[in-house]
């Protein structure tokens, strides 16, 4: 009997791209079961590697672009032009640019951090004639609201006083004006989709500086200010640039999607941009449903399981996806934190982690691939064995 196995992962922040976790857990299949159906799937979210797996995917192609990283420096970043009818596509990948990946350690201030490039790479694409950019938002080191984004689209943000805002979140709490006449026209002529996780928000008890500014470097009263600034930068964009834009109002504050990318979705829905479930619109031609319903067993994996899984990580929508057709799945993760228990509520069969023994970061990082190969080996061995003493423990 051929055993069919969909691997449908995704990327290792800051270490394996999705497409490189699919080949290492296939590795480690195989020693067990070298004979199975493998049909690798590798899953974007929005974040690292989203890019360059839609133009694969849509046999585009990636264009190089240097603009200006997180902490204000020059960084050598790209977007993608899709082929296939109708307008041209570009996806722009905002970790590519403003991503935590590319804050050194020791900058890790997400007052300070700025998207000014990503609205560089919104004009890169327009540069190139693309009429319909979809926005990839994950795997963040900023927390400004797209304000950067904006400022480099060509609003201006200004204090009391007149004064041009510096870049990052940290300012933000001293806006008074947003003046969009010098915001480029070709926006208003081109359609802004943004891939972005439902469930983070801009404001409230949950919003996006609360629940992600302690991961990207804040302390307590930083997280605080960062808060008083988005509330601050929704007030002002819903006052002063959204209905210029001619987009339908929605919430800035609190509807799906406005927190992501440290905010990144209110800013860009300010000027007509849509925010959408990030898998209806990069999982669209993968034929997911069908291909895990075709599978006997499906492993999937992130970089760490935990709390935050259940809400709207690639593990979570594919264990919903593939519960629904009665086909069991494993996940396997680089890390295991509080409240990775909740994903066997959304269709998780098992969970474990990939690491052998204590480590630093950076050997975890280095031999990533190896410890995920040799965890799949590990875990297919169990489930063998399992399969074995079934019969003897029916009787």
């Amino acid at each position: 009997m051929t055993h069919r196995i969909a691997i449908a992962p995704s990327g290792f922040k800051e270490s394996l791209s999705a497409a490189r976790v699919a080949e290492a857990i296939a590795v480690g299949v195989r020693r067990v079961i070298p004979d199975a159906d493998l049909d690798l799937i590798p899953l974007v979210d929005g974040g690292e590697g989203t890019a360059e797996a839609l133009a694969l995917a849509g046999g585009g192609r990636l264009v190089p672009v240097t603009a200006t990283g997180p902490v204000g420096e020059p960084v050598a970043s790209h977007f993608a032009l899709l082929g296939g009818p109708g307008p041209l596509t570009a996806v722009v990948e905002m970790a590519a640019v403003a991503g935590l990946a590319l804050v050194p350690p020791g900058l890790r201030h997400p007052g300070a951090t700025t998207t000014y490039g990503v609205g560089e790479l919104i004009r890169a694409a327009l540069d190139a004639g693309a009429r319909r950019i979809l926005i990839g938002c994950g795997d963040s080191g900023t927390s400004d609201g797209g304000a950067g984004a904006l400022q480099a689209l060509g609003a201006r943000l200004t204090d009391r006083h007149g004064r041009e805002l510096r870049r990052g979140g940290g300012v933000l709490h001293e806006l008074e004006r947003v003046d969009p006449s010098g915001l480029d026209p070709r926006l208003a002529r081109t359609e802004l989709l943004v891939a972005c996780n439902p469930y983070n928000v801009l404001c409230g008890k949950r919003g996006v500086a609360r629940v992600f500014g302690p991961q990207k470097g804040a302390t307590p009263a930083e997280v605080e200010l960062l808060s008083a600034g988005l509330e601050r930068l929704a007030d002002v964009l819903t006052r002063d640039l959204a209905p210029a834009s001619g987009a339908p109002a929605i919430d800035l504050r609190t509807a799906p999607g406005t927190g992501a990318s440290g905010g990144l979705g209110a800013g860009l829905a300010a000027v007509g941009a849509r925010l959408l479930p990030r898998y209806d619109v990069l999982l669209d031609g993968l034929d997911l449903d069908a291909r895990l319903a075709r599978a006997d067993f499906v492993i999937t994996a992130e970089g760490a399981l935990d709390h935050q899984t259940v809400r709207g990580k690639i593990p979570a929508e594919v264990a919903r996806r593939a519960h629904a057709s009665g086909v069991p799945v494993l996940v396997l993760a680089g890390t295991i934190g509080p409240g990775a228990q909740d994903v066997r509520a959304v269709g998780v069969d098992a969970y474990s982690a990939i690491l052998p023994a204590p480590m630093t970061l950076v050997e975890a990082i280095d031999r990533s691939d190896e410890f995920l190969a040799d965890a799949t080996e590990r875990a297919m061995r169990i489930m063998a064995l399992g399969t074995r003493l079934a019969p003897l423990a029916a009787a």
